[in-house]
Order: C-alpha cells, then sequence, then structure tokens
C-alpha cells in the first residue's frame, strides 16, 4: 500500500535553536516550533489551541537556522514526521512524535536590530532533498551541483548539503 509522509508547518519558535557537530563534521540543529489554531465553539467563543513540536534540522541548514534565528521569530518548514520509542531505566515504553526537517523558509521581513535577524520579505528557502537539492529565493529556483557557490545573505554555500 502507498504511503506519504509530508508535514508543513508555518509557526514561531519556542526557544533559540540548539546546535551542536557530530564527529563526521555533520551539524545538527534542534528547535521547537508553537503552531497555533484559532476557532469558535458552539457558543461563540473564540479559543486558541497551540500545539507544539520538535524539529531536528542537519547540515547546511541546521548552520543556517542557527545563525539567523532566535526564539519567538516566524518559520515556515516541510518536513516528515519521524516516531521515537524507548523504555525507561523503571522499564515504561516512551515515544515522541518529530519533525526532520528537509525545507524551510524564513518569513516576515529583516530585523536589523536584532543580530539574528531573518531574511528579505521575499523570502528565502533551502531546500535539501536525497534526490533534489535546490536553493530558492523570492520566485526563483537554482539547482545546485556538486560544487555551488551561492550567496545566502553573505553566507556562502561552497558544497552540497550531505543528504
Amino acid at each position: 500500500m502507498p504511503s506519504y509522509n509530508k508535514v508543513i508547518l508555518l509557526g514561531n519558535l519556542t526557544r533559540d535553536p540548539e546546535t551542536r557537530s557530530l564527529t563526521s563534521g555533520h551539524t545538527i540543529c534542534n528547535l521547537g516550533i508553537a503552531v497555533s489554531r484559532t476557532y469558535q465553539t458552539r457558543d461563540g467563543e473564540r479559543k486558541e489551541e497551540t500545539t507544539f513540536v520538535d524539529v531536528t534540522a542537519f547540515g547546511k541548514q541546521a548552520e543556517v537556522i542557527a545563525k539567523y534565528m532566535r526564539k519567538g521569530r516566524p518559520l515556515m518548514i516541510e518536513g516528515r514526521l519521524k516516531l521515537d520509542q524507548w523504555e525507561t531505566q523503571e522499564g515504561q515504553k516512551r515515544s515522541k512524535l518529530s519533525v526532520i526537517l528537509e525545507t524551510f523558509q524564513f518569513v516576515g521581513g529583516r530585523d536589523d536590530s536584532d543580530s539574528g535577524g531573518t531574511s528579505n520579505s521575499g523570502g528565502q528557502s533551502l531546500r535539501s532533498e536525497s534526490s533534489d537539492q535546490s536553493l530558492r529565493g523570492g520566485g526563483q529556483s537554482l539547482r545546485q551541483t556538486s560544487q555551488s557557490s551561492i550567496d545566502l545573505d553573505g553566507d556562502t554555500l561552497d558544497e552540497d548539503v550531505p543528504f
């Protein structure tokens, strides 16, 4: 039976991105995003429901997010769901659903008063998948070759994203 695992979220970061480097040299970035939904009850009362989602990014994407994003900033992500399961020392089974980031796009305008401003209002995204590695800025789309040198607000991507 066919299956499809795709998540698209637009929300605000709940904390500053946390990065770490593996011994292989790859970067991992963990971040949280809050996604809100407003609805009206049968009584006409407006309510807001917020969902908190943990997201993991890898490679150049992780580095760019860590450099430009801060708590409270809006971010649009595309990714896939991943279920982690483990057992505690007491023998209790635990599980956690999270998102593995595949593509992201900065949302909103640049805030020069903050040292970690976001991109321009045209938005920029950095996309990486095993079969399609591209960089988009505004409405343009550029395919990355094995040696690319594309400027992303002062950051130069000199290598492929390792996916």
